[in-house]
């Protein structure tokens, strides 16, 4: 009988990277492949990789070069690109790291098996395109594989904004959403194999129109219909754009019980110069008046963001004013970065802004995002949160879950199991979670 074989990928970057990730590996199960522990143990590695972080492509030919040593010692070993970087790079990774034996853009995933027959061959395949064939029904899920409590589904992929900064709308291809019925197919087998909660992917997922039996849908209304879903607790969703953010999935946030109190809604910059250099097509005001039309439909919800700093052309005036928005805000999460350049992209072509300017904007950006999620995770001291359990902590009798907030919470003497919902109490507020209590 022959051994299966093994296969390792790495995953960088966003949410939707993990799915795609997942997606892989299921269609290169039939194939005979199983996980791997780590590089060393493979017959094959895959690079799932992301193109928004500084300089990803010049990060993704550095591990490849850290591979020679294992490709000499294993000849047979199969090494392949996916993602953004491969989409963007193509035939230039190639050339430049002989070892790779496939490259693969995010949109022909699908095609994993018969590039693998080919690379078994000798031959170096490299896949691209932009296919007419819909890869999310190519890539079916194995049968009964047992899942966690929490698992992602994409729901719309591409982009149409083109921000000024952005790689997305080339690497990832114009907004397509999927068809309802398939996401509620997905959806209902996930909670079969013991999924709980579902983040709802996309580039820009809240303008997904994935069609209906009655037209498309709304990503308000494809929520309400997860809502039908017995045995599906939680509904999250990201990345949304603030100029999608329309009436009915507003009022989702306070009618829905299974859509979650977090919303994640980059505005990027607080000055409007900036954002119009950006074309983000929204203005701090028109941002900050959304979230008080959110925050009406649901109080409590816990806004995150995204931040790029040192945008070419920015001064420290437009700068101030992304901190009085953070101020005038009070994120409870956001993440933050240094502006890098991306080739291609409108922005690479500006006057850039010194770079030890842009590092000190970033460390005082961050310093007040920093404090302000302290000063929320403390609030949630006395407070009676959901949490949803998905695994043993490294004390005995501890777990570790998410809140309705998705904060991280631990609860000692529990005994309660990885998909168990419960009632917790928080006690007190860490560096990067919270503590709690069962309250029965």
């Amino acid at each position: 009988m022959t051994a299966p074989k093994k296969l390792f990928i790495k995953t960088y970057g966003c949410q939707m990277n993990v799915y795609d990730s997942e997606r892989m590996a299921e269609a290169l199960g039939g194939q005979g492949y199983t996980e791997a522990k780590s590089a060393d143990e493979a017959d094959m590695i895959l690079l799932n990789t992301c193109h928004i972080r500084e300089k990803a492509a010049e990060k993704v030919y550095s591990e490849l070069g850290r591979f020679k040593k294992l490709k000499a010692a294993k000849p047979d070993l199969k090494i392949g690109v996916a993602g953004c970087v491969a989409q963007a790079e193509g035939q230039e990774i190639m050339r430049r790291q002989p070892l790779v034996d496939l490259v693969v853009g995010p949109q022909s995933y699908h095609r994993l098996p018969e590039m693998e027959e080919k690379a078994q061959t000798g031959e170096k395949v490299l896949d691209t395109d932009f296919p007419e064939e819909d890869k999310f029904e190519q890539l079916k899920r194995r049968p009964k594989a047992k899942r966690g409590p929490t698992a992602f589904l994409t729901v719309q992929e591409g982009c149409d904004k083109f921000c000024a900064f952005c790689v997305v709308p080339y690497t990832r291809g114009a907004e397509v959403s999927r068809p309802a019925d398939r996401i509620l197919t997905e959806a209902r087998d996930l909670v079969e194999r013991g999924v709980r909660e579902i983040t709802l992917l996309g580039q820009n997922v809240n303008a997904y129109h994935g069609a209906g039996a009655n037209g498309d849908l709304t990503l308000a209304q494809l929520i309400w219909e997860l809502d039908k879903v017995d045995g599906l607790e939680r509904i999250r969703f990201t990345t949304s754009h603030p100029n999608d953010m329309m009436d009915d999935l507003i009022e989702a946030h306070g009618t829905c019980k299974k859509l979650m109190p977090y919303l994640h809604l980059p505005v990027q910059a607080g000055s409007d110069k900036i954002l119009k250099r950006m074309n983000r097509s929204h203005t701090a005001e028109s941002y900050l008046r959304l979230l008080e039309r959110i925050r009406a439909a649901r109080p409590d919800i816990l806004i995150s963001g995204d931040f790029i700093v040192g945008f070419p052309e920015e001064t420290e005036e437009d700068f101030q004013a992304t901190l009085d928005l953070v101020e005038e805000v009070k994120y409870g999460t956001a993440y933050s970065f240094k502006y890098s350049t991306r080739p291609g992209t409108p922005a690479a072509e500006r006057p850039q802004v010194d770079p030890a300017e842009a590092d000190d904007r970033l460390q005082r950006l961050q310093a007040l995002l920093t404090r302000q999620q302290r000063e929320i995770q403390d609030s949630m001291v006395g407070r009676e949160v959901g949490v949803l359990f998905e695994k043993p902590g490294r004390q005995a009798g501890q777990m570790l879950g998410k809140s309705d907030y998705l904060h991280a919470v631990h609860v000692a003497n529990c005994d309660r199991q990885a998909g168990d919902l419960a009632r917790v109490r928080i006690v007190s507020s860490r560096t990067n979670s919270l503590a709690g209590e069962l309250i029965d």
